[in-house]
């Protein structure tokens, strides 16, 4: 008796039966879409990470290796005399302080006025209200070349050009709109409850604003100061334009002049890479660790309640 149990309790419990959702799993069609999928993610990652590997490639590699035909993709000789060059060089060291100058300036003030500009449009109904919202957009929608011109005029006259002001006012013309969007739409998801009991409980429109809705739209500051942050960063075209004098060139631009200083004949590669890893890094790092709060800041406002 006690035997005929034990076998018939495997086929009781159904372990032993895979479900229809395991077999259906297990057709050569699932197997097939699975390695399909596994090769794209496989050819996106390899076409996200090749630059930045061959950039590393060039800047530990020597100069012979790096002018060598064919290419090497794999350096035969380390050497760190470039990222040495890099940061030895003083006009490169103050281009880093220029861009941390700059952006550090454009993100707080974009963030303080436009979360300012985003309650309003997010909590209060006036008219003209999407409109307003949509002129924002297109402010952000527009090429920078096209408004370089006037731009130029503008930082002349006011004795504003060859200095970082300049590159201050010009980056919030396209940061400014951006960050306002982004928290219009997270300020609108937050519950109208939070204001009306601030409210009976005494607290004024600022006290409600400052003490209640900005500690709760956390997430979207964070997430706009960082985008913020990463875009003043890397602009290129206003830091090329207005300003002359390297002492107040941005990283951008001052990447791009390093083999200014070299013969006509031959670019500096490996201090070009170098100084682009040294400035890459700490952005990618930024990114890596504050990568949830960046999706949770702008997938904040995307669900209706």
């Amino acid at each position: 008796m006690t035997n005929t149990l034990s076998r018939e309790i495997p086929a009781v419990t159904g372990r032993t039966r895979p479900s229809a959702r395991s077999r259906r799993r297990r057709t050569p069609a699932a197997r097939v879409r699975r390695v399909l999928l596994y090769l794209l993610v496989v050819t996106i990652a390899v076409f996200l990470i090749f630059p930045v590997y061959w950039a590393a490639k060039t800047a530990l590699s020597q100069d012979q290796e790096i002018y060598a035909t064919p290419a090497a993709y794999v350096p035969h000789h380390f050497t760190f005399q470039h990222f040495n060059n890099a940061l030895s060089d003083p006009r490169f060291m103050r281009s880093i302080v220029n861009s941390l100058i700059v952006g550090g300036s454009v993100t707080v003030i974009s963030v303080f006025l436009g979360a300012f500009a985003a309650y309003a449009l997010g909590r209060f109904n006036f008219r003209g209200r999407s409109a307003t919202r949509y002129l924002i957009l297109a402010m952000s929608i527009f090429p920078n070349i096209a408004i370089l011109g006037s731009l130029y005029k503008l930082l002349t006259v006011t004795h504003l050009y060859n200095t970082l002001p300049a590159l201050i006012a010009t980056y919030l013309i396209f940061i400014l709109p951006f960050t306002v969007w982004t928290l219009a739409s997270f300020f609108q998801q937050l519950p109208k409850e939070l204001e009306e009991a601030a409210s009976i409980d005494g607290a004024s429109a600022m006290q409600t604003f400052w003490r209640v809705m900005m500690p709760l739209a956390a997430p979207g500051l964070a997430a706009t100061s960082i985008l913020a942050v990463i875009a003043a960063w890397n602009e290129y075209l206003f830091a090329l334009s207005f300003e002359s004098d390297s002492s107040n060139w941005t990283v951008p631009v001052m990447i791009s002049n390093i083999g200014a200083q070299s013969s006509a004949y031959t670019i500096p590669w490996g201090d070009e890479m170098a100084a682009s890893l040294i400035v890459m890094v700490p952005v990618i790092a930024l990114v890596l660790v504050l990568q949830r709060r960046i999706v949770a800041g702008l997938t904040g406002g995307s669900v209706k309640e």
